[in-house]
């Protein structure tokens, strides 16, 4: 009985002496709880243990901006690197309430809880990751600035023809940088998968293959369709004009689906491009123009296109008949207005070749010939109806003197269409429309000078023009610019 007296003390004693421990180590804990950080405790690889609130803080941040010249490279286009540091990305600290939560660990809950906490860190740091958060703008102030430029356009596979033999230039990728997404990528990367050491962060680069190759382009040999004009002209800026054009036109390769605009290609009509004033068609009169004389590049190249059998998405006829082709073969173009266009709607790319020799302009489309040999085609104009000009127009004009005289030949009007043939082994398979054009009736036209200070006279050269007969007022100006002249030689003649 005794024995188990003395046990039963022995165990009494033991629990008052836990619990005293227990109670001083909480006042202990207590009276310290808010002057530092408890040991054991990390910010990342950074110990806290030991620090006040302001010392926590200053460690951490003096860690963030050491981390401001760690490097970081950027893939750019073609995997050009552009290094960077986490500085210029604006990183900065975008947790720093972990301090505060460091602060408080082991001084909330009963004394039990917070003994326990303080057990638990003897055995395994309490570790709080710092977390960083960066600038978006200047990253994408960076791409923009340092990525961007290193972006170019896919080149395709080029030809060439020289002394009639072909050459290929290969083309070159292109490259576009995904700024937005890049941004994203950059900034989700840093955020949450860094591991603030050196990195490199592929950006995100859009990738254009050049169209065509040698192989590709070895196919392009064949003559598809050829057609040649004349372009004698009196004036000869008009034909530096279709030689200028031609030019600009010569080389051209189309791929597959391209679809080719006359005007983009000879436009802007201007010196600077190569143009000289002449003659050309506006509101039913020949005015000098700059590139006056380039619809016969595009009438010649339409009748080229159309031998070679490719799909015209685009054509109008001249508001008057032209001569060097026959009636609906023509191809007009005019800034805003008008335009020749057509697709390469063949399996394989087409080169056209541009020449002007001895007057005569020439395009020729070459490419891979798949039409059987026994193929041929024809085109034939066919006139619906012939509009013969009426009388004379003739336009008198105060500001000149009489003598003055512009004479501009007639135009006759003309309906027309012009029909497709398609020919297998020399017969006729099938005859199709293909478009029709209306050219306009213009008079024969003339602008007369009337100004004169003899009334008679004036009234002489205003009753000619109205006999609407230009060779009637020639003849008149003749006779009253010969009395003018011998007026003038002598004076005195008539007076009395």
């Amino acid at each position: 009985m005794k024995s188990s007296m003395k046990k039963w003390m022995r165990r009494i004693s033991f629990s008052i002496s836990v619990l005293t421990f227990v109670l001083m180590a909480g006042m202990t804990a207590g009276a310290q709880e808010n002057a530092v950080i408890k040991k054991g405790i990390f910010a990342g690889g950074i110990e806290l243990s030991g620090m006040d609130a302001a010392q926590a803080r200053q460690a951490v941040s003096d860690y963030v901006e050491e981390l401001k010249e760690t490097e970081i490279t950027l893939l750019a286009a073609a995997d050009t690197e552009v290094v960077v540091t986490a500085g210029e990305l604006g990183i900065t600290w975008a947790n720093p309430e972990l301090v505060a939560e460091a602060m408080e660990v082991g001084t909330r809950g009963n004394v039990i809880e917070r003994y326990k906490v303080l057990k638990d860190l003897e055995h395994d740091n309490l570790i709080y990751p710092i977390r960083f958060s960066f600038d978006l703008q200047a990253i994408s102030d960076i791409l923009l600035e340092r990525c961007v430029p290193y972006d170019s356009e896919a080149v395709d596979a080029t030809l060439t023809r020289e002394n009639d033999e072909f050459h290929v230039t290969e083309g070159k990728i292109g490259y576009a940088l995904d700024v937005e997404t890049s941004v994203d990528k950059v900034n989700k990367f840093l955020t949450e998968e860094w591991d603030q050491a050196p990195c490199t962060i592929p950006l995100d680069v859009d990738v254009t293959e050049p169209r065509g190759n040698a192989e590709d382009l070895a196919q392009v040999k064949d003559v598809l369709g050829t057609f040649m004009t004349n372009y004698s002209p009196a004036n000869s800026n008009r034909g530096r004009n279709v030689i200028n054009g031609t030019n600009l036109i010569n080389g051209t390769l189309l791929y597959p689906g391209d679809e080719f605009s006359t005007y983009e290609y000879v436009s802007p009509f201007t010196v600077a491009n190569g143009y000289y004033m002449a003659g050309s068609y506006m509101n039913g009169r020949v005015v000098d123009s700059l590139g006056g004389g380039i619809c016969q590049v595009s009438t010649t190249l339409y009748n080229a296109v159309l031998l070679a059998e490719l799909e015209v998405t685009e054509r109008f006829n001249h508001s008057m008949i032209v001569g060097y082709v026959e009636p609906s073969a023509d191809a007009a173009i005019a800034e805003g207005v008008k335009d020749f266009k057509f697709v390469n709607n063949l399996e394989y790319p087409i080169y056209i070749e541009g020449t002007t020799t001895d007057k005569y302009v020439t395009f020729t489309i070459y490419g891979k010939e798949t039409r059987a040999s026994d193929h041929e085609v024809r085109y034939e104009s066919k006139v619906l109806e012939v509009i013969q000009p009426p009388a004379d127009a003739i336009y008198p004009d105060e500001a000149q003197p009489i003598g003055y005289i512009t004479v501009e030949g007639a135009h006759i009007g003309y309906k027309a269409q012009l029909w497709k043939i398609v020919l297998e082994g020399g017969k006729e398979v099938s005859r199709t429309q293909v478009n029709s054009s209306n050219y306009r009736m213009v008079p024969r036209s003339a602008t007369v000078g009337t100004a004169t200070a003899d009334p008679v006279a004036h009234e002489e050269i205003m009753a000619a023009i109205g006999t609407a007969n230009i060779d009637h007022v020639q003849n008149v100006i003749a006779i009253l610019t010969g009395q003018a002249q011998q007026n003038a030689e002598n004076p005195e003649a008539g007076e009395e």
